[in-house]
């Protein structure tokens, strides 16, 4: 065989080679949404260190609200899976999910492991008073909902007007229906969003550091619970959040070319206490996300070895 035949074949078996690795490559690239709550970016990141560091699995992340736009990317195949789904908060899971009465645009895949609670809450000074800061207790029989009304005056803001304020849901896309709420209880107050969990956060914070009657949208699990003392005033049950019991869920076509990383996703599990011990050290301590989520990986390896196919 002539040199140039050598070479002609040897050309032709190394762009086949460069071919197919190209082309597994390809195949090994997911896209994902990104969530807008820290709770949410722990758990995704979680799943993403074991396909990216166990299955060579290239993860791409976008940044997208919870809500509607999560779904329609699903369902259109340009994302492949949601990692933390909460019920109360996506009434949109009636319109592609079978087990809610879709129609199986999405298929469900496995419950996350993170239990939520929704609730709005006062910090406990208000109730009990603080005589380390001098505070005396402005509203001691505020239990309920019932009970607003007539402390509307105390909660009053520039934005509220006349009505008391309440420091609502903060991002739109999330559904939470907080005016909706006031307004089917009778209660006179207005729903403030602030547009963003960070300045949710800083706000309440903030009042509570300056000793000001608030009461806010808050949810478990979060590190606020721990920061400070917070008491629930107690919703009635036809208007409360059921406790949520989260879930994972993907795109029916892009599971059946990924079945070693749907098995990933699908035996992939979080506590509440797990995740909430990461969140405290991104959102309190401002540590990296993803310096947290490898150092919680490295110190858990008995927890994730089993999320493995």
């Amino acid at each position: 065989m002539s040199f140039k035949i050598k070479a002609a074949l040897a050309s032709v078996v190394l762009t086949l080679s460069l071919g197919a690795a190209t082309t597994a490559q390809a195949a090994k690239r997911l896209t994902v949404p990104d969530p807008d709550w820290t709770g949410g970016v722990v758990t995704c990141r979680t799943i993403q260190y074991v396909l990216e560091n166990e299955l060579d699995y290239k993860i791409k992340t976008v940044s997208i609200p919870g809500g509607p736009g999560v779904w329609e990317g699903i369902v259109a195949g340009d994302l492949f899976y949601n990692c933390e789904t909460w019920p109360s908060y996506n009434p949109t899971k009636e319109k592609y999910l079978k087990e809610y009465g879709g129609d199986g645009s999405v298929t469900f895949i496995a419950d996350s492991g993170i239990i939520g609670e929704t609730a709005y809450w006062i910090p406990r000074y208000m109730v009990e008073g603080d005589s380390s800061r001098g505070i005396p207790a402005s509203t001691p029989d505020l239990k309920t909902f019932a009970d607003l009304n007539k402390y509307k005056h105390m909660f009053k803001s520039l934005e509220s007007g006349d009505r008391g304020n309440l420091i609502g849901c903060p991002i739109a896309a999330w559904a939470c229906e907080d005016q909706q709420r006031m307004d089917s209880l009778g209660v006179d107050f207005y729903a403030q969003a602030l547009g963003s969990e960070t300045a949710h956060w800083a706000e309440i914070q903030a009042k509570y550091k300056r000793g000001e009657p608030f009461i806010a949208y808050a949810w478990a699990p979060h590190w606020i619970h721990h920061a400070l003392d917070l008491v629930e005033v107690k919703l009635p049950p036809e208007a409360a959040w059921p406790d949520d019991v989260t879930f994972k869920y993907a795109n029916p076509e892009l599971m059946k070319e990924h079945p070693e990383a749907v098995e990933v996703i699908r035996k992939h599990r979080l506590t509440n206490a797990q995740q909430a011990g990461m969140i405290y050290e991104i959102d309190v301590k401002k540590r990296d996300v993803e310096e947290v989520v490898e150092e919680w990986m490295e110190a858990n390896q008995d927890t994730w070895k089993k999320w493995l196919p």
